[in-house]
């Protein structure tokens, strides 16, 4: 069996949170959550993930700032962690925005449930 990959959600929605991690635990995933930014920092400090589900807009430090953060890291490793967007503004933002910001690929709010297990499989494989 192959080992069970970690996913870290960063989402501040504690309905949306809640969903997203009840379908990707019956994919079979480990789930850790963080409702903000520098909840997702600390995290990192003491863990690796596979992949990181990332709001866009949260409290204390928002997704893009958190994405940025996270790939400046001088960890290598933890530095390139594959990052989904999940935003309900995306047109706050152009595609080139979330490249620049180094996210791999985002996700419009309401989830496509489908969707996002098939993303997060596909950037976890």
């Amino acid at each position: 069996m192959a080992e069970t990959k970690k996913v870290l959600i960063a989402e501040d929605s504690s309905v949306i949170q809640n969903l997203t991690k009840k379908i990707l635990m019956m994919q079979n995933y480990s789930i850790h959550s963080a409702k903000n930014g520098e909840q997702v920092l600390k995290a990192l400090e003491s863990e690796s993930f596979d992949i990181i589900l990332m709001d866009i807009n949260m409290p204390k430090m928002d997704g893009m700032e958190c994405t940025r953060a996270i790939r400046a890291m001088d960890d290598q490793e933890k530095s390139a962690i594959p990052i989904i967007a999940i935003t309900g503004n995306a047109k706050n933002y152009s595609i080139e925005d979330f490249k620049e910001a180094g996210i791999n690929e985002y996700l419009q709010k309401p989830l496509n449930f489908d969707q996002l297990v098939e993303t997060v499989k596909k950037l976890t494989n």
